[in-house]
């Protein structure tokens, strides 16, 4: 019989992830005060069939559980910490509201991608099956990342869906152009246009 599933939550310092010179660390008159809601954390840390993977942090992302103590599917908000995702709207504005849903990959023969902390896999050479995998609505849950143990990325992570609550450019604060993936407009509602990557995470002690 295949053990239930655990969850705990680790409170943890919120580690900075940017590692770019240019948009990041700025603040201007623009910023506003960071307004994270209550029971809302970086990173949480989950216990599956006595495994311990960590998820997080990223910048600007704060996650709960939907259902106290019970971590397979989180609520998240996502601001524009140090201006890091728009330079359309100010620093530390909310950008999305979000669930992301906690999913184990199916075994494939690929071999994963180990050059950085994030490596990301896009959905044009993905597996089919890691795929079918996404949570319905399956246009919503475009976007996966991987959880990490102290060995690195693991095949359980969560599949994400972005729910914007304002219009803006999503060019990584300026640091991308309509030539990235990452590169998209947003508008208020599911964005259906984020980026369609499968990441995986080696952790930040990467």
């Amino acid at each position: 019989m295949r053990k239930p599933v655990k969850f705990t939550v680790f409170f943890a310092v919120f580690a900075a992830l940017c590692f770019f010179a240019h948009g990041c660390g700025q603040s201007g008159d623009n910023a506003q005060a960071l307004d994270v809601p209550r029971g809302y954390v970086p990173e949480i840390r989950v216990e599956v069939q006595d495994r311990i993977f960590g998820f997080g942090p990223f910048v600007g992302y704060y996650f709960k559980p939907e259902t106290p103590g019970d971590f397979t599917r989180l609520q998240f908000v996502c601001f524009n910490e140090r201006s890091f995702y728009t330079r359309d709207l100010p620093e530390n504005a909310k950008l999305f509201e979000g669930t992301a849903v906690l999913t184990r990959l199916p075994d494939a023969d690929f071999d994963l991608p180990e050059s950085a902390r994030i490596n990301p896999v896009f959905f044009s050479e993905a597996p089919s099956q890691w795929l079918g995998a996404r949570p319905e609505p399956k246009d919503a849950f475009v976007h996966f990342h991987s959880c990490y143990d102290v060995q690195g990325p693991v095949m359980t992570g969560y599949w994400i869906r972005h729910d914007a609550v304002a219009a803006f450019t999503y060019d990584m604060g300026g640091r991308v152009g309509p030539d990235s993936p990452l590169y998209h407009e947003v508008t208020p509602g599911t964005d259906k246009d984020f980026a369609r990557i499968i990441e995986f995470d080696y952790g930040p002690d990467r």
